[in-house]
């Protein structure tokens, strides 16, 4: 799917990967100890020291035999390959509170500036992890120095993994300076790789390939950098460092050539195993599923889930493999045809337009005398395209460019309509009258909006909503036209791209986007939103798939808003990349994009139309219950009762009557099925229930109101949750997490003039301030998901990290307490300012 994941997931990913880059770049540093210096590392403290370092993304390295230093830890600042200068910025940094100063390692005859000497790994990180209480924001690595009585080391460089360059993000590639040149390198351009390149000419012509391909892939162009990638690898393994085969594998990756990402992250996986990130094991996964390898890919997706957040999910990790079974065990219920229009280039995103017309996007190359080609993927770039459609074959017929005021030089695609096709959105890169950038050099891409007059459409106009810092796109109306879906990475998403809403109000103007929640968004990509009247559909490989972007619907109730999400199976999902779905419930006809094998060129449309299904014969196997209120026991009328399969696949879904009583019949014997209980202001019930053969299996369900979470502790109230849980040293918000705030949200949402403030807690364990900074990130990363979720932002009057300055046992570090008693004081609380 080479072309609209480089307009789509692929720009709205990389975004977030080229932002994140530098961060996975030094959290996968880790070093290869030689033997002549294990002797010389405590083992426990070295390893400590690692884990501690790899865990808040620093960099680390070790040196050992270097007269003018001392034993210690290292805070370095840059390399240099002359001393010219470099007194007068010690200077300038000693002024700024550090003590800095600089050294020459004589085997590579390079200068290294450090901001201070430590004794202590642990006071060396904590500096690095604060920026210095924020008085340094370039990017640093720690340096272990050894000059204890050991073997000489022959190469420096072999107690490190060559794990690639660390830059900033918005920097392109470097040239190795010599050491004869008289130019100091600046810090933000040197990187390990040069470290080893200035003592080691041989590898001169290779490391130039793999700088040209570096300097592809900064600017993503991945088609290009791939190809270099794969001659610089074909040179030998001397060239399989742990960069190189990780870019090589994420360019193929990227363009969703899975066969030949697999074969590099196989490779990466095979040398570098215990230096992976959770977030390559994924990609691995990924890529095993994509071709076709699905006993692996369970086993990779068991080693990412324990990496992120630890063994309790393991229970999680075994529901996930049976609804993969299921998926795979799956009767098809789909007849698919690939569509005439298709060609060699990328075409998907079909949408609905005037009754008989299709409009879709397509990088087909329709220019007579030049090609402007997108180097993402070297195709042309996209256009929308619109043309008739063939009510019994469902072809397309008759293709056109669309208009002139939409269409430019740069990517439009993925439109919808309003409901009497006089308003348009659609996608495009951030384009004025030249393309915009951030800060860190990327083009993000927005929504636009256009209206007809006179049967011709108007220059179109972004939406309020977009941003020139995040990007927008893959809008969908509601049948209505008063709600408009769409996918971005703006705050408060919960992973790489989140689908939000926004209401489009009389005047044109919009709402406040919310996030539709972690029941639909993943930590990874959900994309292509389609609604009608009964259901959204939308593409994610985040739930569980057959690989790539996978379809998934979720029906949606008036009063209890969106229910369980499903895959929608074969053949509509393969282990490729299947997306923009669309439907006509009524004639239960519709199409969607893959670019699954056979296809005529890179994505391709396919129609679809439902088989139909044979009926199971009726049985008497039946769950019966009684739905009651919590506290009063009171019976509940009108509650949503629904049947879910053991792979949470809705089967059947009823109300309760006038006394609260509910009845599934003609189920399978000895059969666990799941019960899920809704209704308005209570919180959601879900348990487990078993069939027994001619019998009727009773099941009572109690429910509780969310007004319940309203507690009063010393005079205080506050709204009681489970406690919010971060992973280790990280701010962004896990799908538990979200969970317990959409709690919180329902009953802001119930209570509309309550007012709360938002604090952050720690335990007294680590530094103090660092403690105090993190805490805050977390309060606030709390705040921006609560408003993502439509909460108006005057509602939430503040939202303060205090660190260990609030602790509410004696826990300050003067006594010895249980990992349990420090557990209490780790927290999120939200007090109730106003009702």
């Amino acid at each position: 799917m080479r072309s609209v994941l480089n307009l789509f997931f692929l720009v709205f990913i990389i975004f977030a990967q080229a932002q994140n880059v530098q961060g996975e770049l030094e959290t996968e540093v880790s070093t290869y100890t030689d033997a002549s210096l294990v002797s010389e590392f405590e083992e426990n403290d070295k390893k400590e020291f690692q884990k501690a370092a790899e865990l808040i993304a620093i960099p680390y390295r070790a040196f050992e035999n270097i007269k003018t230093t001392e034993n210690g830890y290292y805070v370095i600042s840059g390399t240099f390959s002359k001393s010219r200068n470099l007194k007068s910025q010690v200077k300038k940094l000693n002024k700024k509170g550090f003590n800095a100063g600089y050294f020459q390692n004589p085997q590579n005859e390079l200068y290294y500036l450090y901001l201070n000497h430590y004794t202590s790994w642990q006071d060396a990180l904590n500096d690095c992890s604060t920026k210095f209480d924020n008085r340094y924001e370039d990017e640093v690595w720690v340096l272990k120095m050894l000059n204890g009585e050991t073997e000489t080391v022959e190469d420096i460089d072999s107690i490190v993994v060559e794990s690639g360059s660390v830059k900033n993000t918005s920097l392109g590639p470097f040239e190795t300076v010599s050491i004869e040149d008289t130019n100091a390198i600046p810090v933000e351009d040197v990187t390990y790789n040069m470290l080893s390149e200035a003592k080691d000419n041989s590898t001169e012509a290779k490391s130039k390939l793999i700088k040209r391909a570096d300097e592809y892939f900064d600017k993503m162009w991945y088609a290009e950098a791939a190809k270099l990638y794969e001659q610089a690898l074909s040179k030998g393994e001397k060239s399989y460092s742990y960069e190189v085969l990780k870019k090589a594998g994420d360019a193929h990756y990227f363009n969703t050539d899975m066969e030949n990402a697999y074969k590099w992250y196989d490779t990466l996986y095979t040398r570098y195993e215990s230096e992976m990130s959770s977030d390559y094991l994924f990609k691995y996964a990924h890529s095993l599923k994509g071709i076709g390898n699905y006993k692996r890919s369970k086993r990779l997706l068991k080693l990412y889930n324990r990496k992120l957040a630890g063994e309790e999910i393991e229970p999680e990790t075994e529901q996930n493999e049976i609804v993969l079974d299921g998926l795979l065990r799956m009767q098809e219920k789909f007849d698919i045809q690939n569509i005439n229009i298709n060609s060699k280039y990328s075409e998907f995103s079909p949408m609905y337009y005037s009754g008989d017309q299709m409009v879709y996007a397509s990088a087909k190359d329709s220019s007579i005398f030049t090609t402007r080609k997108y180097k993402w993927n070297n195709q042309p770039y996209l256009d929308l395209f619109v043309a008739k459609v063939n009510e019994e074959s469902q072809d397309f017929k008759d293709a056109i460019k669309f208009s002139k005021k939409i269409n430019t030089k740069y990517h439009e695609a993925s439109v919808a309509f309003s409901p009497d096709n006089e308003t348009m959105y659609f996608t495009r890169n951030n384009y004025g009258k030249k393309l915009k950038r951030d800060k860190n050099g990327i083009n993000h891409l927005k929504i636009y909006r256009s209206k007809k007059v006179n049967d011709e459409w108007l220059e179109a106009e972004e939406v309020s909503f977009n941003s020139d810092n995040y990007s927008t796109g893959h809008p969908a109306l509601s049948k209505d036209g008063k709600q408009l879906y769409f996918v971005s990475d703006m705050p408060g998403s919960i992973g790489e791209t989140d689908i939000f809403v926004v209401d489009v109000l009389e005047d044109g103007s919009f709402s406040s986007p919310r996030n539709l929640g972690p029941e639909i968004n993943t930590e990874h990509k959900e994309m292509f939103p389609f609604i009608n009247d009964k259901k959204l559909y939308f593409s994610s490989d985040g739930h569980v798939g057959l690989g790539g972007l996978d379809v998934f619907e979720v029906a949606f109730d008036d009063e209890v808003g969106f229910l369980e999400v499903r895959n929608v199976g074969k053949p509509i999902n393969s282990k490729k990349d299947d997306f923009s779905f669309i439907v006509n419930e009524e004639t239960q006809k519709g199409y969607f994009a893959s670019n699954r094998e056979g296809g005529k060129g890179d994505d391709d449309i396919y129609s679809f139309k439902t088989l139909q299904v044979e009926e199971i014969p009726a049985n008497i196997n039946a769950i019966s219950g009684i739905v009651t209120e919590l506290i009063t026991g009171d019976l509940m009328p009108n509650a949503l009762v629904e049947l879910l399969d053991e792979n949470n696949i809705k089967l059947k879904e009823m109300e309760t009557d006038e006394n609260g009583n509910f009845i599934f019949e003609d189920l399978d014997a000895d059969t666990r099925y799941v019960l899920k209980t809704t209704k308005g202001s209570y919180f959601n019930d879900t348990r487990e229930a078993a069939t027994k053969d001619n019998e009727i299996v009773n099941v009572d369900v109690s429910m509780r109101k969310l007004n319940d979470m309203i507690a009063v502790e010393n005079g205080i109230k506050k709204l009681k949750t489970e406690m919010i849980h971060f992973n280790f040293d990280k701010s962004y918000i896990r799908t538990d997490a979200a969970l317990e705030l959409d709690k919180l949200v329902a009953v802001m949402n119930d209570s509309p003039n309550m007012v709360i403030k938002i604090e952050s807690h720690t335990d007294s364990r680590g530094d103090a301030v660092y403690n105090k900074y993190l805490s805050d990130k977390r309060a606030k990363s709390t705040r921006d998901y609560i408003i993502a979720q439509g909460i108006d932002p005057s509602r939430i009057e503040s939202a303060i990290g205090y660190g260990e300055e609030q602790l509410i046992n004696e826990c300050d570090g003067t006594v010895r307490c249980t990992e349990e008693q420090h557990y209490l004081n780790r927290r999120s609380e939200f007090i109730i300012v106003n009702m």
